[in-house]
């Protein structure tokens, strides 16, 4: 059994906690410096430390004795567990969409005799694992585009959104600059720009540059490919109303200001979806094709909980990665990126076939009485 520490005890750790104790594979402890969050995700099973991360020192001695650290916690968060991870010796996994914190991760792992493994959720993590497999089936690559969003079923306010996981992390994401692939060379864009509309099932939605997305692939297809971009996918109108609040309100500057609106103004929900969507041209054979990976997942219920489609897919990447590390399908030291995995790997993993439409169920046949996760169409 594999002792692991998640650090954060939100909407996304609570999830893994649960994903991963729930196979009787894992021996999970939970830190937060929330004792109101830890008593939510306590369990029978389910150990808690309260915790300031800040603090080196203590984050330092949490981390000892464990197998890996998975960080869920606030990206601005995310590089004092990294730094505490490299000095523990432990490995590392975080899901973080802010590229700078990527970059100080790249440098720690830098002979490191364990693995860090970053950007492990939905985007970046699993988006560059299908736009790389698709790629690579290529003779010659023109554009890769990915997109991706996660959308309540049933919007009902002017923004057509609700609030489905970190705030902060949708206001990084809004804000910093955009990593892409232009005339063959990476680049920075502006987030909130290229804006553009496309219908899936006949939907209309519309998609525009926000940062973090493309995690390592930049760095991976320059010089392989004309164009590489990523963008979130929202409702129509969302990207004109948001570029008010930023700009016009200048909000950009004041994100505690923009936080505190959001969630006060903005209800959650638990009726969401994700939607996948990846399309790559090229030549293949002598001609010019496209190739595309569409897929919408939902939520579903995890030891007992309601989870949303944003939870679950972020946890299962997150959980699917630490189990691809144990079984020897990632490389176990220095810095690890997503697209090194096969997609077709990552789809066959108990937690990975979240993402091929599949449910996660617990069965009662671990020795000892314990629920052990399976899947099933």
């Amino acid at each position: 059994m594999h002792s692991i520490l998640v650090i954060g005890a939100g909407k996304i750790g609570s999830t893994i906690a649960d994903m991963l104790y729930e196979t009787g594979d894992y021996a999970v402890t939970v830190a937060d410096g929330s004792a109101a969050a830890l008593k939510a995700v306590a369990s029978d099973g389910i150990k808690t430390i309260q915790l300031d991360f800040s603090d080196a020192v203590a984050l330092q001695a949490a981390l000892k004795g464990h197998y890996a650290v998975l960080s869920a916690a606030p990206y601005h968060l995310t590089a004092h567990v990294a730094k505490a991870a490299r000095l523990a010796g432990v490995n590392y996994f975080d899901l973080t969409e802010d590229v700078a914190t990527t970059r100080m991760v790249k440098e720690l792992a830098e002979n490191a005799t364990t693995a860090f493994v970053p950007q492990c959720g939905l985007a970046p993590g699993f988006i560059s694992i299908v736009a790389h497999d698709i790629a690579s089936r290529f003779d010659k690559l023109d554009t890769v585009r990915l997109r991706v969003g996660a959308l309540p079923q049933y919007p009902s306010n002017a923004l057509s959104y609700n609030l489905t996981w970190s705030t902060d992390g949708v206001i990084n994401e809004y804000i910093e600059r955009c990593e892409a692939v232009v005339d063959g060379r990476l680049r920075e864009v502006p987030a909130m720009e290229e804006l553009e509309e496309f219908s899936l099932d006949g939907t209309r939605y519309e998609a525009f540059n926000t940062s973090g997305g493309l995690g390592t692939l930049c760095e991976t297809l320059e010089g392989k490919v004309r164009t590489l971009n990523y963008k979130t996918i929202r409702y129509p109108g969302h990207c004109a109303l948001m570029r008010v609040l930023l700009n016009d309100l200048q909000l950009r500057n004041r994100r505690e200001v923009l936080k505190d609106i959001l969630e006060q103004a903005v209800p959650a929900t638990m009726q969401d979806m994700v939607i996948v969507f990846v399309t790559v041209t090229g030549e293949r054979g002598g001609r010019h094709v496209q190739e595309t990976y569409a897929r919408s997942i939902y939520g579903q219920t995890i030891a007992g909980k309601q989870r949303t489609a944003i939870q679950v897919t972020t946890a299962a990447g997150i959980c699917a990665m630490l189990d691809l590390l144990i079984a020897g399908k990632i490389e176990n030291q220095g810095f690890r990126r997503q697209e090194e995995v096969d997609l077709d790997t990552f789809l066959a993993n108990r937690f990975g076939r979240v993402y091929a439409g599949e449910r996660l169920d617990w069965v009662e046949d671990h020795p000892g009485g314990k629920k052990r996760l399976d899947a099933v169409a």
